[in-house]
Formats: structure tokens, sequence, C-alpha cells
């Protein structure tokens, strides 16, 4: 069936009058300047006020203002239902229903959702025709409208799955049905509203249910090493470091990282499930840090699943084209900045932190511009405080702090200056990003300025 026959089942199954030769639906729409002729409008909210317009477009429309006035040619055209985001999510989970042959991979998890995203939209685009979330459709409202975007063409569909709080994945999983499931990890993300990372892990873990084939996870995450599931596949990322390889295992290790400014060097082992034998690769890829290869790695496990060849993983890996400000380079003057400002938590902010650390080390200033961290809950002053411990060990010359909530580390650091690494270095608190901008250029040698901060600091207008 198309969209235009699913849309009609719907209303035909609840009684509702209409004729189904005047509905037709090429796409599924939110934003009424976007809509043309023969495409849905869902008018949600505010989207009420531009029902009429929609209509005068040739569009079908859904809307859940009861008392809204439609002219009379267009009231074949128009559906009231009691809730207009209800109604999207039917939508999507039946049009993922009839999608029987689409793959549907779901993504959650508190760190890295969309990197590991992005990754295997790169590595399944080299074979199989699809579409991923764009920018931060990954909500209730967000999930189904990506879901309803995917045409009967399609062969796989990427969905990344946010949350703030329990009962959210679980509904995302219910509306999507994922063939593939991955969790990434299990962070600090979410404490303002779930307060525990016990929480985070059951309200993550809510899209194990809902889950077809297998689910990847990161098997050295303290909460999800010990997870188990029934009747699908569970497949870990493991790291050579930590792990002994297990022959048999669906498990796929990562290790003998080498990484420079340019790149990253790894291998990786797992059991080939098809060939019957221990498989052992070597890659080469543009990105950089040791969780980033943890990623990509869950990424590779994901596209095996669907049997993707190697000569395909090799070749796609060696440029992976990450979403803006995950790690991004940008070069002006006499100035290189690693833009990771996307987001940031305790644990990506370590990360970030460590990676810094061990590239840019052959001359050039090293400048670090850290912010708030947000949404950590009554914890998050400790937990800004406890970056000292990240601090103190990374390579940098200067060290910039920006948000009200960075005063505890500011203050923890200012404590212990006189300690081995941060010995003479410059360290300093601003209320003002134009200040921090203005401190970088007073920097007239060849510098590299890591920028990392939650998305609500806008920590890339330091930028130039």
């Amino acid at each position: 069936m198309n969209k235009s026959k699913v849309f009609c089942n719907i209303f035909l199954e609840k009684n509702i009058d209409f004729d189904e030769n005047e509905i037709k639906i090429k796409r599924v729409c939110m934003n009424s300047q976007e809509v043309e002729k023969d495409d849905l409008f869902v008018a949600i909210r505010g989207g009420n006020n531009f029902v009429n317009e929609a209509l005068e477009k040739g569009a079908v429309v859904v809307y859940d203002k009861k008392d809204l006035e439609i002219e009379g040619k267009y009231r074949k055209k128009a559906f009231w239902v009691q809730d207009s985001v209800e109604f999207l999510q039917e939508y999507a989970k039946k049009w993922r229903e009839n999608l029987k042959d689409l793959k549907v991979i779901g993504i959650t998890g508190s760190n890295g959702k969309t990197t590991v995203k992005d990754m295997i939209y790169q590595l399944m685009s080299t074979k199989y025709k699809g579409k991923k979330t764009e920018g931060n459709y990954n909500n209730h409202i967000g999930l189904p409208f990506t879901l309803l975007r995917a045409e009967e063409s399609d062969e796989f569909m990427i969905l990344e799955m946010g949350m703030s709080g329990f009962g959210e994945i679980d509904l995302l999983g219910k509306i999507s049905n994922p063939d593939v499931g991955v969790i990434t990890n299990i962070g600090e993300s979410h404490l303002e509203f779930l307060k525990t990372k016990e929480n985070v892990f059951k309200a993550k873990t809510e899209l194990v249910p809902y889950v077809k084939n297998a689910i990847i996870i990161n098997g050295d995450d303290f909460y999800l090493k010990d997870l188990t599931v029934d009747g699908i596949n569970l497949v870990k990322a493991l790291s050579l470091k930590e792990n002994q390889f297990k022959d048999k295992t669906r498990d796929f290790y990562y290790g003998d990282i080498r990484f420079n400014e340019s790149g990253t060097k790894f291998s990786l082992k797992y059991f080939g499930q098809k060939c019957g034998k221990t498989v052992e690769r070597n890659y080469e890829t543009n990105i950089l840090g040791e969780h980033n290869i943890l990623n990509l790695t869950m990424a590779i496990a994901v596209v095996k699943q669907f049997g993707m060849e190697d000569k395909y993983i090799e070749e796609a890996i060696k440029n992976i084209a990450l979403t803006n400000m995950r790690f991004q380079i940008i070069e002006k003057g006499t100035t290189t900045y690693i833009n990771d400002a996307y987001n940031a938590s305790p644990m990506s902010m370590e990360k970030s932190l460590e990676t810094f650390s061990k590239i840019y080390n052959d001359g050039d200033v090293k400048v670090l511009v850290l912010a708030d961290m947000l949404e950590l809950g009554d914890r998050e002053l400790e937990l800004h405080q406890n970056i000292y411990y990240t601090i103190e060990k990374t390579k940098f010359d200067k060290l910039y702090l920006y948000g009200e909530r960075m005063r505890s580390l500011y203050d923890k650091v200012k404590e212990n200056m006189e300690n081995g690494n941060l010995k003479g270095k410059e360290v300093e608190h601003f209320s003002d990003k134009k200040a921090i901008k203005a401190r970088i250029n007073q920097i007239k040698d060849k510098k590299v300025v890591l920028i990392k901060g939650s998305r609500g600091m806008k920590l890339e207008e330091v930028i130039e």
C-alpha cells in the first residue's frame, strides 16, 4: 500500500465518511510553508492556524482544533482528530508495518547517538538506499515524522531516539519496531529528570522488547555489560585492552588504536558467522578518538547484521562525514578549532579531553574552551568539579571556562595550580563569549582550540 491507502485505512477504521478518490499523499509536512499539492499537512499546536492555507495549496490536512472553520470546498480533504501528535504516531506505526522489507535501525544512549547514526548511514549507503534522522527529529514527534519520510523503494531507515524520562523510548520503540537496536552507553545525561544512572539504564533499555533481530551495545559500559535479552541476538562492542577475545562469539573487538591529527588506524576482530572462522581486519579512518573507534565498531557490527561485505566497509570508513560540531576541524588562519560543541556530558567531556591530549603536540599552543554541561540535576556542580581529574592529565597550555556551573571547576583548578601538569598554565573563567574570542585572538602563535559545551551554551559562537 502507498501512503494514501494507509492514511485512508486509518479513517475508514474510525468510520469517518470521505471520498478516497480525493486523497492523494506524496509526502508528510508539519511546516505549512513547505506544503505543496498532494502533501499531507499535519497541524500540530500552532499549525492549526495554517490549515486553510495548506488546503488552498492542494494539501490534505489533519488538524485537532475542534472549532476551526473549514471552507466548504475543502471539507473532503480536511480531517479533525482528537490529537494531531497521536495521529502522527499512529500513521507512522502503520506505515512502518506496511513497509515489511524496510530494515529499521533504532539508536539510543546517553552519548554518541548522532555519531553512530551518521556512521551507520554512511556504511549502509554504499550498498543500499535509505534515510536517517535529520537534525533533532528524535522525539515523540520527530521520530514518526522521520518514519513517514520513508518511501516504498527505501531499503533502510536509521532512527535516532532521544528521551528525557521514562516511557519515551518505549513509545518510540513501539512506533518503529526496529530490526536492529543500538544502545551506545549509559551516562549522566538526563540526571536532572531521572536522578540516577540506574534509572537512565532502565529508560534506555525500554527499546529492547521492540527489537526484532539484534541489539548492539557497548559491552564495556558498566550498566550495559550485564544486559540480557530473550529471543534476539545480543552483540557487544569490546575493547581488546580490557577483554580477551572469545572464539565463536557474536561480539566485535577493537584494538591496536594509533592516531594523529589526520586520522586513526585500528584493528577489528570478530567471528565471521557466514565463513565460520575468526576474522581480523586492519582499518584506516579519518575520525579521531578512541571513543569514536568504539562508535565505529558498533556501526560495523550493525551493518554486519545485514550481511555487509568488508570491501564496502573498508572504503566507506576512510572518510566518515559526521554531523557538524562533532570533533569538527575548522582552520582559520593560524588557528585550528576543534568544534565539539554540539553537546556535552561528563562522559563526552572526558573523552574529548583525552583525545585532544594525544594530538597537536608538536609546538602549537593548545587551548581548552569548556562551557557548562546542562541537565545534570542535583549533582551538577560536583560533576563539573570532577572534570578536574581529567584536566590534570590533559596536555594543554590555556584553559578558558564559560558558564556559572564551570565556576566549580575553575575553583578546583585554581586550588591546585602548583600541582604537576597545571603548573604555569593560564586558567581563566569568563561570563562573556566575546571576551573568550578576543583572548584567543590575542594569541599570535599557531594554536589549536578545543571547543566543548552543552548545546544550550552555544559555544560555537567563540569561533570567528
